[in-house]
């Protein structure tokens, strides 16, 4: 599986641990779209409220305390059965050859298919911090950028 140009590994890499914390906190599924740049980058959720600013402290915190728990990031390649036993593959490119899917693993934290470049620890992604957020009609925006 090709993997996606142009996103930077740091930015993606931190994606993938919202997505994640988002999942563990809110048990509201991973973001449905993202738009990924070196500068900021932003998720958008489907959600249930506003956060608070405690919220924000929470979730900043907790991505912070992955990334300073330097986990490796590495990457296994499945059969798209199995693959499919296992993952939701939707957000897999359409038209992409699926005879292996790559999963991104970040230590025991998360696993997902992914085409994206990453780091190799998340001790290389610098801190966290959710700079804007806001939400309408169910749908929950947050914008980041690493520092």
């Amino acid at each position: 599986m090709p993997m996606k140009a142009n996103i930077d590994p740091k930015m993606h890499s931190a994606e993938h641990l919202l997505n994640q914390t988002m999942v563990r906190l809110y048990n509201c599924g991973r973001c449905f779209s993202a738009h990924i740049e070196k500068k900021k980058s932003k998720c958008d959720y489907r959600f249930d409220h506003v956060l608070t600013p405690e919220e924000i402290k929470k979730i900043e915190h907790r991505v912070n305390e992955i990334i300073k728990s330097n986990l490796p990031i590495t990457e296994e390649f499945l059969s798209e059965t199995e693959a499919k036993t296992k993952f939701n593959l939707d957000r897999i490119p359409e038209g992409l050859a699926l005879d292996k899917v790559r999963i991104v693993k970040i230590g025991d934290y998360d696993a997902i298919p992914c085409i994206g470049p990453h780091v190799t620890t998340t001790g290389e992604i610098e801190q966290f911090r959710i700079i804007s957020h806001d939400y309408s009609n169910g749908i929950l925006r947050i914008r980041y950028k690493l520092k």
